[in-house]
Formats: structure tokens, sequence, C-alpha cells
């Protein structure tokens, strides 16, 4: 798909703010749809499939976490929530929700923009299909599916996957580091290490074969964690930029 092509969908009550983001995304070339509220937004989704959306918290009928909910029930298209609501415990409710990032308003159009280039970068589909192997478990990078050391599939949820992502860029070399790990999955502004820790736990019981023992997801006391690794073709390497994997 071409950059001309992409779509977006804005979820915002406020008219003004409309205009402003439609101008402001009209001119990098996406095509433009914008729902006042939590039923009309999903009907958008359901019928113009935008490969991302940019979503308030405040709606008329009810609020985004709500949209989030539904629109995560059927689909993966990455959504960024633009907001007043600035506190930790706002954000976090939107990440376990399923939102991909987090913007406060008032805010940079510059910011907001880079953001959604990064966003689709991530979401782009892979240029390879690449196996991450976990001793019993593998991960398939492409579709965020893992199978453990049972046998069974599971999926990945995005925030999983992208500390997963992150823990495989910096494998390599040392331990990564709570506060890097916390910027580059949550955004500067966010250092909540007991919501780290939750999926850091949540992964291990995903990948490891006895969670309380991790053999691959290492605790480093007092300074992060480590990823001990292997790719199924020994020529794979992480791309610091985009998070994937390439061959």
């Amino acid at each position: 798909m071409t950059r001309a092509l992409r779509r977006v969908l804005v979820v915002e009550d406020d008219r003004g703010l409309q205009k402003v983001l439609s101008r402001l995304f009209e001119g990098e070339g996406f095509r433009v749809f914008c729902a006042e509220t939590c039923e009309l937004a999903i009907r958008a989704m359901e019928s113009h499939r935008a490969d991302i959306c940019i979503a308030d918290l405040t709606l008329p009928d009810r609020d985004g976490f709500c949209f989030i909910r539904q629109v995560r029930v059927w689909s993966e298209v990455p959504i960024i929530v633009l907001s007043a609501r600035a506190d930790q415990a706002q954000r976090l409710a939107a990440f376990e929700c399923g939102a991909d990032d987090y913007v406060t308003k008032p805010f940079d159009t510059a910011e907001l923009l880079a953001r959604v280039r990064a966003v689709l970068r991530r979401f782009a589909p892979p240029r390879t299909q690449s196996i991450l192997r976990l001793g019993a478990a593998s991960i398939d990078l492409g579709r965020r599916v893992t199978c453990g050391p049972d046998g069974g599939e599971r999926r990945l949820t995005p925030l999983e996957h992208r500390i997963l992502e992150c823990l495989l860029r910096h494998s390599g070399g040392g331990p990564v580091t709570h506060e890097q790990l916390t910027q580059e999955v949550w955004g500067p502004r966010l250092t909540d290490l007991r919501g780290l820790r939750v999926y850091i736990t949540s992964l291990r019981r995903k990948l490891e074969v006895d969670p309380s023992r991790p053999r691959h997801i290492l605790t480093e006391p007092g300074v992060g964690y480590r990823l001990v690794t292997e790719l199924c073709r020994s020529t794979s390497r992480v791309s610091a930029a985009s998070g994937a994997v390439e061959h």
C-alpha cells in the first residue's frame, strides 16, 4: 500500500480539532475519516478499514476505552490515543485495553506525525516470516503468535510484543534497563515499573517452561532484563530502527 492510500480514522467529538487533524493528515497524503461517537467510530472501522486510528478518550456516548476494547475483539489496527487525560493511571488503562501509543493534549503536530509513522512502521507486513526460538517455545514475529512449551498457541498482546521486540533489539549487548524498556515501549512520560513487571511475568508464562525459574527472560537485579535467544536462522538480525527481524 502506498502512502497516499493510507487511511486514518479520527475519533474526536471536537469539530475544530477534527478539522485540524484532517488538514494535518491530508497534508501527509492520508485519506481521513472522522467519527464523533464510539458507535459511529465502530461503524467507520468496519466500513473503511483504517490503517491507523487516532482516538480521544472522552466521547459523548461512551468513553474511548470502550471503543478500543470493542475494536480489539476483531482487529489489530494500530490505535494512538490523543487525550487531555495526562495521569499515569489513564495511560496505563489505555495500554491495557490495547492502545499502541498515547499522546496528550495539547500536542505537537510534528511529534504526533512522528509517532504515527513509527507505529505504522511497526505494523508494516514483515518482508519475511521470522521465527524466534526460546527453548521449547517459538514466536512468529510477523503474526505475534507464540507456540508455548506445552504446544498451545497463544497470541501476544501489543504491549507484550513491544517489550519482546525491545529485548530482542538489545539481545546482543548488556541488559536492557528498566528506564530504557519503559521509554521505548510506553514513551518518555511513563516510568511505571510495576506495570513493566506485570507484563514481564505474563511473557514468561507464555514463553518459559518454568516461569518461576526463567531461562530466557532473565532479571538483572536492580538494573533491568536480558533476553537469551536464538533465531531460527543464524543470519537474522534485528533492525534497531524498525524493530523487525531482517534477513
